[in-house]
């Protein structure tokens, strides 16, 4: 209660006592907190945030909700923290859930706090970061705190691909609320204390008889490896949030900038002669990609995006040059790097965000094809290839493509080729690039002749052989331009370079219309 005839600097330091209040919580409660194993709201943001860099909005924001006791509990910021502050120096805007105040639960003036600071973050072009720790929507104030999601909903969509949006899951997060990180561009999460699920252990046991924990349902690991829903997964909140202040020093703020560039100090004509002895001569045996991507980018150093789901692809941000760019990569060490449904829709979505804030596409393309089988062609890997495919042909950042090794059929085409809108598409000099292997073309092309021979394995052999050499020699590309330089391996690392450089002013324009209609 504010005293009567008191003066300025009493009132003043009224609001400073308040301010403490709000910042320290009701007592108990961020023991509590950590006792769970969790950070308090304020603990999350002083990791996030440059020092004394946040700017809180609304901290003394109050519930108006009456009914099931609520008017008697009223507590400031209505357990959501929001505000501004930097990360490296650069604008941020983000939204902290309290679990001390209501369990973090969404009611109406909790959404309304959420609304405005994510209409802030699109006004000023900045990125926006929600650390999530909420119990879903507070049931005691119903239908109204459901439609604090719609809004909250709505500018997600309607911020996607104008401000990069981040959603950071450092405790529950159950219900409708789910679908806000869905929408964003990427989604952390923390070993055993965060999980996400649109219904939870006991509602799944209750209708299906299945019994599951918390974790086994929505956990961290079962996110980042099972549903794809998940980017990175880490096992404490402070090398999770560290992470996030990494990735944000790769995006621009908003798609009218450039992302930031630093001053190289990996020189940007060095020689990779690792990569000689790195990538195998003959197409079957399998290899590490990371180990070629870490050669070949600035000082070794990339930031792999959905690392443990969909392997067969690698999709990761890194710096050529100083400049960042987007790396998409078939990875032989998993299923020989084919094209499946996850792998197809993990690199659309890559392709798809890295076109969306300006950052160039570097493909390294060793694919054999598309996974055959029952599952994959019932479970649409038609319309999942197309996505890649729809991605690529619709992105206007720079693209490179280099063919590593073999390069088949229709996943040759999907992986950003020329035919498709490569600006640029280079090829080392074991390279194959053909509808298909020489052995499955000479089974097709030469079966009759196969058939009819006297010694049908020799004359299968000789044919293979004559098919490889005719159609399938490094240059067979080449010498129709569908690459435009076959390279030393030694040099790729000069040649993206360079080629990135002449590419850095590419302006291209798709056909006015309002937007495309991508495979679903």
């Amino acid at each position: 209660m504010l005293r009567s005839g008191a003066t300025m600097r009493d009132r003043t330091a009224e609001l400073e006592a308040l301010r403490e209040e709000v910042r320290l919580g009701a007592p108990g409660a961020t023991e509590a907190q950590h006792a769970r194993g969790r950070l308090t709201v304020r603990e999350r943001l002083d990791l996030l945030l440059d020092e004394g860099s946040f700017h809180e909005v609304e901290p003394l924001r109050r519930h108006r909700a009456t009914g099931f006791g609520l008017e008697a509990k009223r507590p400031h910021t209505d357990g959501v923290v929001t505000g501004w502050g930097t990360v490296h120096g650069r604008k941020v805007f983000v939204y902290a859930h309290d679990f001390r105040i209501f369990g973090g639960a969404l009611g109406e003036a909790h959404a309304q706090k959420i609304h405005k600071i994510m209409d802030l973050a699109l006004a000023a072009g900045a990125p926006l970061v929600s650390l999530n720790d909420g119990a879903g929507a507070r049931i005691q104030e119903g239908v109204s705190a459901l439609a604090g999601y719609g809004g909250i909903f709505e500018r997600n969509t309607r911020a996607s691909g104008v401000i990069p949006q981040i959603s950071v899951m450092l405790g529950p997060c159950a219900g409708g609320a789910a679908y806000s990180p869905a929408l964003t561009d990427f989604v952390f999460m923390v070993r055993e204390t965060s999980q996400m699920f649109i219904t939870g252990p006991e509602v799944v046991e209750a209708v299906t008889g299945e019994k599951v924990t918390h974790n086994g349902l929505g956990g961290a690991d079962v996110h980042a490896e099972t549903s794809g829903v998940c980017h990175f997964a880490h096992d404490d909140e402070a090398s999770c949030l560290e992470e996030v202040r990494y990735l944000l020093s790769l995006l621009p703020s908003n798609n009218r900038q450039a992302p930031p560039a630093v001053v190289p100090t990996d020189p940007a004509d060095r020689r990779c002669e690792e990569l000689a002895d790195l990538v195998p001569l003959e197409g079957s045996r399998p290899y590490d990609m990371r180990a070629v991507i870490e050669e070949i980018v600035d000082d070794g150093e990339h930031m792999e995006v959905h690392e443990r789901w969909a392997t067969s692809i690698i999709c990761t941000l890194a710096r050529l040059g100083g400049q960042v760019v987007g790396i998409v990569a078939n990875q032989p060490q998993s299923l020989a790097g084919v094209l499946d449904i996850h792998s197809s829709e993990k690199a659309a979505r890559f392709v798809q965000m890295c076109d969306s804030f300006d950052i160039p596409l570097v493909t390294l393309v060793d694919v054999p094809g598309f996974l055959p089988g029952v599952d994959q062609e019932h479970g649409g890997i038609i319309r999942h290839g197309a996505k890649l495919l729809y991605a690529y042909c619709n992105a206007t950042v720079p693209r490179i493509s280099v063919v590593l090794r073999k390069a088949y059929g229709g996943a040759y085409i999907v992986m950003d080729s020329r035919s498709i809108g490569a600006d640029l598409a280079y090829a080392w000099p074991a390279n194959e690039i053909a509808v298909m292997g020489a052995e499955g073309a000479a089974n097709v092309v030469f079966r009759r002749q196969i058939a009819a021979s006297d010694d049908p394995g020799a004359t299968r052999d000789r044919l293979v052989k004559e098919y490889r050499a005719e159609l399938m020699h490094p240059y067979y590309a080449a010498e129709r331009g569908l690459v435009d330089d076959v390279i030393d391996p030694a040099d790729t690392r000069r040649v993206l370079i360079r080629s990135l450089d002449v590419l850095r002013e590419k302006h291209a324009h798709l056909p006015a219309r309002k937007h495309g209609n991508p495979p679903a």
